[in-house]
């Protein structure tokens, strides 16, 4: 019985995890089911009592989520040491890289959602802000000292949320940040057909 990835097209956090199937040569042990987080009736409500994305689901039953705990479960499975370094010189700032990338993905989502479900009217300025400031800073401090492209948990996450914006925000990031576009065109010369392959559909 294949695992199954419970996910949607448009998904960042589902792309870090098809990217590191891909990367870990287990894209062939994974069906990919799509699930719908607003449909009550969906039976990721069921798999993950938060109803969220990504979720995958082992040979036994048992679910995990989310991104971060399936790429260390596909690591170890993979192996180890593949994506999550063994070595704490190297682990520490994969971890911390992925957390960061992550947070500006989480800012970047909140930011669409608010301009998906709220009228232009009934939107707080201070917490569009508040999240477009989390983006800002994430990737001024990622454009003073781009990471190694080595393909990590890190490198993997940073990707996916720079391809969010390309797809989200029309690439607006990409006019003050020169060394992460050169990060990222690098980056995708590592897995060209998958980075290709995993593109959100929207």
């Amino acid at each position: 019985m294949p695992l199954v990835l419970r996910s949607s097209p448009p998904s960042p956090f589902g792309r870090k995890i098809k990217l590191a199937l891909a990367h870990l040569d287990l894209a062939d042990r994974v069906t990919v089911e799509l699930a719908d987080t607003m449909d009550g009736g969906d039976a990721l409500r069921l798999q993950n009592p938060l109803g969220k994305i990504p979720a995958l689901i082992l040979e036994d039953g048992t679910t995990i989520y989310d991104s971060r705990v399936i790429l260390e479960y596909l690591d170890i499975e993979a192996g180890g040491n593949k994506i999550i370094p063994a070595d704490p010189k190297l682990r520490i700032p994969a971890l911390t890289l992925q957390a960061l990338a992550d947070g500006i993905l989480d800012a970047g989502i909140l930011l669409r959602y608010e301009a998906m479900f709220r009228s232009e009217d009934r939107r707080e300025p201070r917490w569009l802000d508040h999240q477009h400031g989390k983006v800002a800073r994430g990737l001024a401090a990622l454009e003073a000292m781009p990471p190694a492209l080595d393909v990590t948990v890190g490198t993997i996450a940073l990707a996916c949320a720079l391809g969010y914006q390309d797809i989200r925000f029309q690439g607006a990031w990409r006019a003050n940040h020169p060394n992460l576009v050169g990060w990222l065109d690098a980056f995708i010369r590592q897995m060209p057909e998958a980075w290709e392959r995993t593109k959100p559909v929207l």
